[in-house]
């Protein structure tokens, strides 16, 4: 029930993916993938809800990510859920996005207790930092009275994320965070980030959020901080 990857060069792989496990450890190692680059997986939709096996007693460390669609990634196919995930030391170079989470409606699962620190990235092509309940579906556009069907077993959940001591030199967006009408992104803790992006922060359908020493330096500041449909939002 224990996977250690250590000292691994991985190079132009489609994807390199943790899916149902327990006990991991992937250190020291270095990915250059086609696809996302540490990817966490637990099944999709109602097979993966049904199979019922999180990934979960996770350990990711001093690792380098180049040219992935994300550094380190959960989802979309989290069914299963993901819990108890730590990420510390390592370096995202050129990555389409830094820190990915992502799902959608259909696909249920919870995601906790996620924890990264002292991640260092450059040249990140969009987001440093990213939630998103919306993925391979549209969202609403502006205007436009948002869908809200009933929570089910099939309703995401992204909860209780901890991010802290994040240094990004070069983004095209900081951080973005855009949940459900339906099952907010709940619990995400930013804290000592200093991040160097074109946009800095926006904020939808999303609840009990905090941004501490979070520094932004952004070429567009008009707003700086967009929070819509949001609540409990905290910046110290």
């Amino acid at each position: 029930r224990c996977l250690a990857v250590t000292g691994v060069q991985t190079c132009a792989l489609p994807i390199s993916d943790i899916e149902s496990c327990r006990n991991v450890l992937i250190e020291g190692s270095t990915f250059d993938v086609g696809d996302d680059g540490i990817c966490i997986k637990s099944g999709r939709d109602e097979e993966g809800r049904k199979r019922g096996k999180p990934t979960e007693n996770v350990v990711i460390r001093n690792n380098i990510v180049y040219k992935a669609h994300g550094g380190f990634v959960i989802g979309s196919e989290m069914s299963g859920g993901a819990k108890d995930i730590f990420v510390y030391d390592c370096a995202f170079m050129g990555t389409d996005k830094g820190l990915r989470f992502k799902t959608a409606r259909g696909r249920g699962g919870i995601v906790e207790n996620i924890y990264c620190r002292n991640i260092q990235m450059e040249n990140i092509v969009q987001e440093a930092i990213y939630f998103d309940m919306y993925y391979f579906t549209k969202p609403p556009k502006p205007g436009e009275k948002a869908e809200m069907p009933p929570v089910s077993e099939a309703t995401p959940q992204f909860r209780n994320f901890y991010i802290d001591n994040i240094v990004c030199l070069g983004a095209d967006k900081a951080v973005f965070i855009r949940g459900l009408p339906e099952m907010k992104v709940k619990n995400i803790h930013l804290s000592n980030l200093t991040l160097q992006a074109d946009k800095p922060i926006e904020i939808i359908e999303a609840e009990n959020i905090s941004l501490q020493q979070v520094k932004v330096i952004a070429a567009k500041t008009t707003p700086v901080v967009y929070v819509e449909n949001s609540r409990k939002i905290y910046i110290d």
